[in-house]
């Protein structure tokens, strides 16, 4: 843990995130000019501010992989660190995030979904098994995909954020060193 931590001395100490709400319902909402309540979303800009670091963008869209890719692929080519997906994780037919998300991860953090799953188990019980949550990099850069409900938010992100930021503090500091 030393070397981490020493790196992350000589790396910017500032992640520029970006959070996308997830949601086919709400993006309706939005669409037809009426209030939209993103209370996930707010969970989730409020962590990451809480940390020290920037949220640069959000929005919400609907649980589209036409509204979804584009998302990614500019997130990608952007000197942001990190892309939050809140929300689309779910098992019904309609919920497509990670199928979409997931062919963009280079290596995929198996471990995440692993872990949530098991802290959700011991806040929900069983209905935990339904629970499906991704992380991994993609160029250097964090892509997650978590569920939408503000308390898996907050679960997810209290109990790996730090880790989180502490590994794309030192890829951001390999690459600023490249530039």
């Amino acid at each position: 843990m030393g070397s981490v931590r020493a790196k992350r001395a000589s790396s910017p100490q500032r992640l520029r995130f970006v959070v996308v709400t997830v949601s086919t319902s709400k993006h309706r909402r939005k669409s037809r000019n009426e209030d939209v309540d993103d209370e996930s979303g707010d969970v989730a800009e409020a962590v990451v501010k809480r940390s020290g670091h920037d949220v640069v963008h959000r929005i919400l869209v609907s649980d589209d992989p036409s509204m979804l890719r584009p998302r990614v692929e500019k997130f990608l080519s952007s000197r942001n660190n990190a892309i939050l997906f809140v929300g689309g994780t779910g098992v019904s037919p309609d919920d497509l995030t990670i199928e979409t998300i997931r062919p963009y991860i280079g290596k995929e953090l198996e471990g995440f979904g692993e872990l949530f799953r098991m802290l959700s188990y011991e806040k929900i019980g069983p209905p935990a098994i339904l629970t499906r949550a991704l992380a991994g990099v993609s160029n250097g850069k964090l892509v997650a995909c978590l569920p939408g409900s503000p308390d898996a938010v907050k679960t997810a992100l209290e109990h790996f954020f730090p880790q989180f930021c502490d590994l794309f503090l030192v890829e951001a500091g390999k690459s600023s060193a490249m530039r």
